[in-house]
């Protein structure tokens, strides 16, 4: 299931792309949800500063939920990062025609470097293909090694493009400096992106109270994990005292 080739990838370059890891039924699924949801975000949320970004993506829809089930996504994070890791953040990475966006500055998605160490890893499926045209991401090869990030003339000099398509999978190590580029077509790049962090580390949001009893109850053994219901707290002594079975914070959680 695990192809060390895209791990040896992603150790060098921290960034590696595995192919096909979501069939066109499934892309074209998860692409209706996140659109819906960027609608509804439109009128409830109009002036943000991250305007067409879908926070807490695994709210928004059954698909875009069923991802943190994904076999393979997990096989790859139990090799290269932990099998106890949960969920930072789960949200949309989309690029509208004709324009740059929030993405696009250059940037990582994690403020701590800790050499010899990752606190996060992160896991984008793209739903369209990414291309020169409508805006492919730009990364700056093996800087996930770096403590500080490079000048912005220097990272475009040196900066590859992660051209994929839709349905693969992109393995990032969230200290790779990279930066969305411009959307030149008249369609929209969307893309789903998770952000995963060490079981011991807070989560962007309280997921477990966030989520509906509902969606939770659809989630598989990974997907629960993820969402960070193997480490919640407990709120009084009862809860603290409850059989090891029934624990809110369940053992060996690393």
């Amino acid at each position: 299931m695990v192809d060390n080739k895209y791990l040896d990838i992603l150790e060098l370059e921290g960034v590696a792309i595995v192919p096909s890891m979501l069939n066109q039924n499934q892309v074209d699924d998860l692409r209706s949800e996140l659109e819906l949801a960027i609608e509804e975000d439109a009128i409830h949320y109009p002036n943000v500063f991250d305007k067409g970004m879908v926070h807490n993506c695994m709210v928004r829809g059954s698909n875009m939920a069923g991802i943190l089930d994904h076999p393979v996504m997990n096989a790859y994070l139990n090799k290269c990062f932990s099998d106890t890791c949960i969920v930072y953040a789960y949200q949309s990475s989309s690029l509208p025609p004709k324009q740059s966006n929030y993405g696009s500055r250059v940037h990582v998605d994690c403020p701590r470097f800790i050499s010899g160490y990752n606190s996060n890893m992160g896991v984008m499926f793209p739903l369209n293909d990414f291309t020169v045209e409508n805006g492919a991401t730009y990364y700056l090869p093996r800087s996930h090694k770096l403590a500080d990030l490079p000048a912005e003339d220097f990272f475009y000099a040196n900066a590859k493009r992660a051209f994929c398509k839709a349905g693969d999978m992109i393995l990032l190590n969230p200290r790779l400096v990279h930066a969305a580029g411009f959307n030149a077509t008249n369609i929209t790049r969307h893309a789903l992106t998770i952000n995963f962090c060490r079981s011991y580390m807070r989560q962007r949001f309280d997921f477990p109270r966030l989520i509906s009893q509902d969606i939770i109850d659809k989630l598989g053994e990974n997907g629960r994990r993820l969402i960070g219901m193997n480490v919640r707290m407990p709120t009084n002594l009862e809860e603290f005292y409850l059989p090891p079975e029934q624990r809110l914070y369940k053992p060996n959680q690393g």
